[in-house]
């Protein structure tokens, strides 16, 4: 499907931010980039950012200090 994913992200101080909505994949990857590793991540404003499919399904989460939380990385792919 075309333009189901939606980006999300959460400030410091627990706010929540709709980013873009009902967008394709490749621009909401863009967008997540930009907010993981942009001016507003590296200065600290932006502590989560997700982004959800169609059925309102997280299918990505970043979180600052930890990087990645979802997916999880498969151990069987890893070995």
């Amino acid at each position: 499907m075309e333009n189901e994913f939606s980006v999300y992200w959460t400030d410091r101080d627990g706010g929540q931010h709709e980013e873009l909505r009902f967008v394709g994949g490749e621009r909401a990857v863009s967008a997540c980039r930009r907010l993981t590793h942009g001016p507003a991540s590296v200065f600290g404003f932006v502590e989560r950012v997700i982004i959800t499919d169609g059925g309102d399904c997280i299918c990505f989460e970043w979180k600052k200090e930890i990087g990645v939380t979802w997916p999880t990385p498969n151990k069987e792919e890893m070995q």
